[in-house]
């Protein structure tokens, strides 16, 4: 088996994150301490013998540059869409050799797996990534290897990423019951059901954890009485919101977290629900649209997966490059059926 930080921390006597500073090249490192846990990494063979550094040379300005992402598989659209916009920009980008991988199902063991596959393979990823200890190993591994890593829509924390690229998840949350409470109005009791994708991906986790706060704050009357895993599954979207108002036939409010919108609107809809149950969501897709346009949906948050695309190719570009880059960030945007943009 391949050696890891932790072996190299152990090994050379020092913590995980002086290791990962060294790796990186970052500061506040004594110049002896580098030295042992450089000799310890090349021992192991965690970076190549006689190598003073893990960080390969800068691809000079006229080289090809190759560059990965690992999307997740499955029916949500707002992948399909931003899977879409990365294969569109990076056709018109000659410098850019561009491969987009998807992996099926929630699976942080398959993806780890793909990303170590991916060391010594190419310059530059792209991740949505599941927050799981394999995973982050694996994105710590790609970046030690000199790989530059960005994380997009879902960010991992205490990984050496170049950037993380998408909305602020949790300010979502919160704005998410801002207009739940808006919409329901002051002081009015109801109950509230919840739906996310995957709580293994932090930015469903932040956009939960941000409702949850201000409805504590300012709606307390409001209460949430269910919280359902879909996988970003439309029909398993449909089964649990269809199981979910069979046992709560007075549910006031869904916010749903993740994908599988329109397996929830079938569900409001067969009961004769859909005009009578405040609902709001996330992306503006051509489901979406079409949910906003007949009143099931009564807002989505959006995060503009074309931008997304954008930054993450030109982030990596000038990191392999060598080059600054500032970076511009999605705008978070509620998008109202009188206010649907093009997409």
């Amino acid at each position: 088996m391949r050696s890891t930080v932790t072996d190299i921390a152990r090994e050379a006597g020092v913590s995980a994150a002086t290791v990962d500073r060294v790796l990186n090249n970052r500061a506040g490192v004594r110049a002896r301490t580098r030295e042992v846990v450089l000799e310890t990494a090349q021992r192991l063979g965690y970076i190549a013998e006689n190598s003073n550094s893990p960080t390969p040379r800068h691809a000079p300005p006229g080289d090809v540059i190759r560059l990965d992402f690992a999307l997740p598989a499955g029916t949500n659209s707002f992948i399909k869409m931003l899977h879409r916009h990365i294969e569109t920009q990076a056709q018109s980008r000659p410098d850019l050799d561009v491969r987009v991988a998807t992996i099926e199902g929630f699976n942080p063991d398959r993806l780890a797996r793909l990303l170590q596959e991916l060391r010594g393979q190419t310059q530059g990823v792209g991740v949505i990534a599941l927050d799981h200890p394999t995973v982050r190993e694996a994105i710590r591994s790609l970046s030690a290897s000199g790989v530059k890593v960005v994380t997009i829509a879902s960010d991992i924390l205490h990984v050496p990423r170049v950037a993380y690229i998408g909305i602020d998840n949790r300010a979502a949350g919160r704005l998410a019951g801002y207009l739940l409470n808006r919409f329901m109005g002051a002081g009015r009791p109801g109950k509230v059901a919840l739906f996310a994708g995957s709580l293994s991906y932090r930015g469903h986790e932040e956009r939960e954890m941000g409702f949850r706060h201000i409805l504590t704050e300012e709606s307390p009357n409001l209460q949430i009485v269910e919280m359902r895993e879909m996988l970003d599954d439309r029909e398993k979207a449909y089964a649990e919101a269809s199981a979910l108002l069979d046992r709560h036939p007075d549910l006031a409010a869904i916010y749903n977290v993740g994908a599988g919108n329109t397996g929830i609107a079938r569900a409001l809809k067969e009961r004769g629900r859909a005009l009578s149950t405040v609902f709001l969501g996330h992306e503006v897709t051509e489901g979406t649209k079409e949910l906003l346009l007949d009143g099931t949906l009564d807002a989505v948050i959006d995060q503009n997966p074309r931008v997304e695309a954008r930054e993450a190719l030109n982030t990596l570009t000038h990191a392999v490059r060598g080059l600054p880059y500032e970076l511009h960030q999605p705008r978070l945007q509620v998008i109202f059926r009188e206010s649907i943009p093009e997409i």
